[in-house]
């Protein structure tokens, strides 16, 4: 699966390129933007792009009124199909977001339920519709709002006639733009009998299709096995990561590693491969929420070193900012231009060694050393092993264990390291020892 060997970078459209946030619709091409952006994420070495909604919508894009129809806002189908093809010519695969749990309340076939009650030919596409009830809206009729929010229309996926409308917008959506895969939102809410089918109906439609789903919490395998989807985000570590580093205790990111992919029998989800990110548009970035800067460096250095695929959020490589705290538009901001530092250098040379690792890519997870502020641990593949070293404290540390060879080269700075009489780790440091 080509998304195993990826990096992957975020975009949330709406915010990205600067459109309102309710929809007025005007038609604005602002979704041409992305290829501006194209040479800024093949220098970063990006090969794959998850692109947050980018169909017609009330106001964020997670409440979808047409599922064949870019958002007026960022332009018309044309432009996007210009975007995927510009994508594809330069190597990158396209993931879209697929918002099937619940729609907007400017959802065609809602309104039609709206205006004709009992007499329309909709009233079992959603969930629990209650013609007795009311809603916040004073409807006049009661439906099932996601998890209270009565913006989201609960669909009913048992319903054979929604099922075949979705199902038929992915093929839309594959014959139109070519795209590679999908990202389920809250795929944790998904009625599990619809992913079987969709996953079915995708390894039909085209080879290699990837399925990714919004997972925050339980036991992964639930959703994510042969059956149906490929991949889940991986939570779990995404608080590891950052919970970590600011409490320096290593133990809990590593904890998290072993219990996921560790050696032991009952590891969960051995042989699988997560999503992995230090921040995306629904939680507070990186930069922001650590509490030390230089720990912005190492942070990434985990991600790209543990299992899993990397998802670098648009904006977090050259460190910019942003809390949950200041609400979701904060989070979702538009950047006139990509920037370019140290920061970026650093992700383009994590991004060159994930990718060209089999190790680090397919690699079984084992940890080798490991003390509150540092930790070593091991990737090994049939025929690649990389040692993964970190030291997140400001002193240097010497490194005293059995690295299995005398000699490695560090796939991010290229230089030769010698295990003879212990290994230094300047402060702040992260290196992806490969064996020689």
């Amino acid at each position: 699966m080509w998304a195993y060997e990826s990096v992957f970078y975020q975009i949330y459209p709406l915010g990205f390129c600067g459109a309102p946030y309710a929809n007025d619709g005007r038609l604005e091409h602002r979704i041409l933007k992305v290829k501006d952006w194209i040479p800024h994420m093949r220098r970063l070495g990006i090969n794959a792009i998850y692109f947050s909604p980018v169909f017609e919508s009330d106001t964020h894009g997670y409440n979808t009124r047409d599922y064949r129809r870019i958002d007026v806002r960022l332009g018309t189908n044309e432009d996007f199909k210009q975007v995927c093809d510009c994508l594809h010519e330069n190597g990158i695969r396209v993931v879209l977001d697929g918002v099937f749990n619940h729609v907007g309340r400017g959802f065609g076939p809602f309104l039609d339920v709206l205006h004709n009650r009992e007499r329309s030919g909709y009233l079992d596409w959603f969930y629990r519709i209650d013609l007795g009830g009311n809603s916040p809206y004073n409807d006049g009729l009661w439906y099932e709002g996601w998890e209270g929010n009565y913006d989201l229309v609960k669909l009913n996926l048992r319903n054979e006639q929604v099922v075949q409308y979705l199902l038929e917008s992915v093929r839309f959506w594959v014959e139109q733009f070519g795209i590679d895969g999908l990202r389920l939102d809250v795929a944790y809410s998904l009625d599990e009998s619809f992913v079987r089918r969709l996953r079915s109906f995708c390894d039909g439609l085209k080879k290699d299709f990837y399925l990714l789903g919004e997972m925050l919490h339980g036991d992964y395998r639930r959703l994510m096995n042969d059956e149906m989807l490929h991949s889940v985000t991986n939570y779990e570590c995404y608080k590891g990561l950052y919970s970590s580093l600011n409490s320096m205790n290593l133990f809990e990111i590593v904890h998290s590693l072993m219990r996921q992919f560790g050696p032991e029998n009952w590891t969960l989800y051995k042989g699988k491969h997560l999503l992995t990110f230090v921040d995306n548009h629904d939680v507070t970035r990186a930069a922001s929420i650590l509490n030390e800067h230089k720990h912005l460096p190492l942070i990434y250095a985990l991600a790209f070193g543990m299992p899993g695929i990397p998802c670098i959020y648009y904006g977090s490589e050259w460190g910019a900012q942003g809390e949950k705290s200041q609400g979701d538009p904060a989070l979702r901001p538009c950047f006139d231009a990509p920037q370019w530092n140290g920061l970026c250098d650093w992700l383009e040379k994590l991004v060159r060694a994930k990718k060209a690792s089999s190790a680090l890519n397919y690699g079984a997870f084992r940890s080798v050393l490991l003390t509150n502020r540092q930790c070593i641990f091991e990737r090994r593949s049939d025929d690649a092993r990389v040692l993964v070293a970190i030291n997140a404290d400001s002193a240097p540390y010497t490194a005293h264990f059995d690295a299995g060879c005398t000699t490695a080269v560090d796939l991010i700075s290229g230089m030769t390291h010698d295990f003879g009489g212990g290994s230094e780790l300047p402060g702040y440091s992260a290196f992806f020892w490969r064996s020689v």
